[in-house]
Order: C-alpha cells, then sequence, then structure tokens
C-alpha cells in the first residue's frame, strides 16, 4: 500500500490534499489559496452579524423568558415567536440551493434524514384559506327557486306527503278513507245546560264522534288522539258548523259515550259540531295514498267545507 507525500510546494502553488486523479478526469479540485481573503471576509462580517444578533436576541429572549414565568398564559406565545424565529435563521443561513442539496442527500443518508425533518418542524407552513362554510338550508332554497323556474319539471305531488306517510298509523288512514268516501263527520261536544247552563255553560266533553266505528279502527279508544295527530299534520279541521242532515246527529247523541258524558252533569246540553278534511287532505287522500282515482270517481267524492266557511 502506497502513501500519497505532499511537499512543501504543493502547498504554495494551492493545492490542499486534493486527490490527483480528481483533476485529471474533470472534478472539482477544490478551494484555492485565492479564495481564503473572501472566505476570510465573509466569516469576519457574518461573525460580527451573527453576534449581534444574538446579543440583542439573548436579551429578548431572556425578558419573553421572564414573562412567561411570570404569567403562563404568555408561554404559548413564546414558543410560537421561537419556532417561527428558528425557522427565519435556517432559511437564512442556510438559503434555498443548500437546502435543495440538503435534501438530496437525506434520501441516501439517514443522519442527514433526521437533521432535515428537524429542521422542516421548525419551518413554518402557509395556512390555506379556509373556505366560507356552505348553508345547507341557503342551497336547499337555491335549488327550490331552480325547480320553480324549470317550466318542464314534472312534479308528482307535494314532497311533503312521503313525510306525512310516515308519521301515520294505519287507524288513521282508515279515517282519512271515511271522510274522503263518505264526507264531513258529525261530531258533537256535551256542556252543562239548564238556566245557569245559559249564562255560564261549562264544557264536559268535547268532540265526540262514532268515526272509530265507522271507520273500522282497530284501537277505538286512540280516536281522540289520532284526531289531534291528523289535524297537526294539516290534513283535517274542526268546523263550528253542522251538517244539512240531522239524523246523523240524532244517530250520534243515542251512542253510550255521548249519553255517559251527559250522565256526569245534573243538566246538559249537546252542541253539535263536524269533521272535515282540509283542501290540503283532500290533495293527500286523492293523491298521496295511492288510491288510483278515476275522473269520474273524483266528481262524485263529496264536497268538504274549506276553513273559515261558514
Amino acid at each position: 500500500m502506497s502513501v500519497e507525500r505532499h511537499t512543501p510546494g504543493d502547498r504554495h502553488e494551492g493545492r490542499f490534499d486534493t486527490p490527483r486523479g480528481a483533476a485529471r478526469h474533470g472534478q472539482d479540485p477544490g478551494l484555492t489559496s485565492a479564495d481564503l481573503p473572501g472566505l476570510a471576509r465573509v466569516a469576519a462580517v457574518s461573525s460580527v452579524r451573527i453576534g449581534l444578533w444574538a446579543t440583542v436576541t439573548g436579551l429578548n429572549a431572556g425578558r419573553r423568558t421572564v414573562d412567561a414565568v411570570l404569567h403562563p398564559e404568555h408561554a404559548a406565545e413564546l414558543a410560537e415567536d421561537l419556532r417561527v424565529a428558528a425557522a427565519a435563521v435556517t432559511r437564512a443561513l442556510v438559503g434555498e440551493e443548500v437546502e435543495h442539496k440538503v435534501r438530496a442527500a437525506a434520501a441516501t443518508n439517514p443522519v442527514v434524514r433526521v437533521v432535515a425533518d428537524a429542521v422542516e418542524t421548525v419551518t413554518p407552513h402557509p395556512v390555506e384559506d379556509e373556505q366560507p362554510a356552505v348553508d345547507p338550508l341557503h342551497q336547499a332554497g337555491q335549488e327550490l327557486l331552480r325547480k320553480s323556474r324549470d317550466v318542464w319539471s314534472d312534479d308528482r305531488g307535494h314532497p311533503a306527503y312521503a313525510r306525512i306517510i310516515h308519521e301515520l298509523a294505519p287507524d288513521e288512514a282508515r279515517i282519512l278513507l271515511l271522510l274522503l268516501r263518505r264526507g264531513p263527520q258529525p261530531a258533537v261536544d256535551v256542556r252543562t245546560g239548564g238556566l245557569v247552563g245559559t249564562v255560564s255553560s261549562s264544557l264536559v266533553k268535547a268532540n265526540l264522534t262514532m268515526i272509530g266505528a265507522l271507520a273500522g279502527c282497530r284501537h277505538v279508544d286512540r280516536v281522540p288522539s289520532y284526531l289531534h295527530n291528523l289535524e297537526r299534520l294539516g290534513l283535517i279541521w274542526f268546523s263550528r258548523e253542522t251538517l244539512r242532515d240531522p239524523e246523523e246527529y240524532q244517530v250520534l247523541e243515542a251512542q253510550p259515550e255521548v249519553l255517559a258524558a251527559r250522565a256526569t252533569v245534573r243538566r246538559s246540553k249537546v252542541v253539535r259540531r263536524s269533521i272535515h278534511l282540509t283542501p290540503f287532505g283532500e290533495d293527500f287522500c286523492r293523491d298521496g295514498l295511492g288510491l288510483h282515482l278515476t275522473d269520474a270517481d273524483r266528481e262524485e267524492l263529496p264536497p268538504h267545507s274549506r276553513p273559515g266557511e261558514g
């Protein structure tokens, strides 16, 4: 094994242990003695500037550290400032070109990779502008207006029909069919009567009907709740007006429920009412229940009074 020896003349000629083969193959021979004065000036200026910066930064950091000790809520702000400062120093000392070379070396050298990742953690990344949140209600309203301008759209019934179907009991569907096919149904209120009742009458029981029995409801005792739900959905309404046929009230007033309510007070009287489908309820029964009525069937359906009439 041979050992190369360098003569003192080699140092004076500017050759600093550079492999001889590198010059022969066109590689970079390295630094020469002509570069030393420039490097010395750069090092001197950088040392002075870094020293001044370190002194000022040390004083400011000392004051910030004391402030963080006295006021713990300022600790997070101090940590963020340190992270930003470290990133700025890294960019100033390293530079984009050297940083690119470091990243290239990190691909093959695990030690360089660890150092590069550490520098990356203190480098601030720009925060993307947050997109304004889209209001679902506003978006649905715009879509509804768009459909309203579409003259070719085919609307198959009211969009609320699907929701109403899921909020109806089977007995309530039977009640709707009864009102659709047989028309408005009679209802009575039992109130206190007699001489005192003419001045001040109290309600004993309201909205007594035969709807549960006529519609074939399985749970007749739930009919008051069924009627309340149908009113809530806007399918029926309670009218203070009476029906034209008085015989329907005579049959109703002879029912055991009405007689039992009248027996609870010494003197009573019966106030006749009626129950109707609303216009929306009529449309729901004709189109939402899937009855497939013909035009002739629709004309034969008995009419219902509108709310506010009479």
